[in-house]
């Protein structure tokens, strides 16, 4: 009998704090103000038993499941254009970002995004494309960018920014893979992607300086809800996500960062 009400009382607990979860988010939505477009992030995709990789098959499935609940996936041009404007973007909206450029992008992620027509962009480690083979080559990526696939920096090293102490380095970090991408792909390259998020303001000018139009974190930053298009927050994805429906939801929502602690830059 007493195990009998022990596993009432948890149900109870559980379905108390799910209704709770389910109401924060219901009453957020009712606040246009605090709507944020999710930015997604991922690195690798494959089978590694490591936080940065998703596997193909929970890839497949979580694209399926936008597709399926209707989400209107742009691309990061759209976003950063939109927030510029001060555009309202609809519910429901998404953008998707890949970290690095790692070989098993082209291998795995990129005939299911190809497949779902998704467009995505990747940042590129521009000293690692052609030269490790655990990264992209040129050809591949030419190949990805015929099919929906866009291109931005995230340096020529994966520099931790805030620990260049050397301005002539710390601008060829930013600018030097801008010039690089562009010189062997002939196409623009307009968004840059700070390494674990790092930045301060004067990274940030040099950002801009460069010619690019935004720049992407991770959670960090003071500005909690994107509007500074130097310091866009972005939102995890893992295998995780795939069995767990509510928090891919909640990731989904809009309102995620509402519950993010603020991070620093540095």
């Amino acid at each position: 009998m007493r195990q009998m009400i022990k596993k009432i009382k948890s149900f109870l607990a559980i379905f108390f704090a799910i209704s709770v979860l389910f109401g924060v988010f219901y009453i957020f939505s009712l606040v246009p103000s605090k709507y944020t477009v999710p930015i997604l992030t991922y690195h690798h995709f494959g089978y590694q038993d490591d936080n940065l990789y998703v596997t193909p098959e929970n890839l497949e499935k979580q694209i399926k499941y936008l597709k399926e609940k209707n989400y209107n996936i742009i691309t990061l041009d759209e976003l950063v254009a939109g927030i510029k404007s001060s555009q309202k973007f609809k519910r429901d909206t998404v953008v998707i970002t890949i970290d690095d450029g790692y070989q098993d992008n082209y291998l795995f992620g990129y005939p299911i995004f190809k497949k779902y027509h998704v467009p995505v962009i990747v940042f590129l480690e521009a000293n690692y494309i052609g030269r490790d083979k655990e990264f992209l080559n040129w050809d591949e990526i030419k190949v990805m960018l015929n099919n929906g696939v866009s291109f931005g920096a995230h340096t020529k090293s994966h520099a931790y920014l805030p620990s260049v102490e050397d301005k002539d380095v710390l601008w060829d970090e930013i600018k030097g893979p801008k010039d690089i991408i562009e010189r062997n792909i002939g196409t623009k390259v307009n968004h840059f992607c700070y390494p674990v998020g790092g930045f301060n303001n004067t990274i940030k000018g040099l950002v801009a300086k460069a010619g690019y139009m935004s720049a992407c974190s991770t959670n960090k930053g003071l500005v909690k809800f994107n509007q500074d298009i130097y310091e866009l927050k972005r939102i995890k994805i893992t295998n995780a996500d795939t069995n767990k429906p509510f928090c891919f939801a909640a990731k989904l929502s809009g309102y995620y960062n509402i519950f993010r602690s603020i991070k620093k830059g540095e």
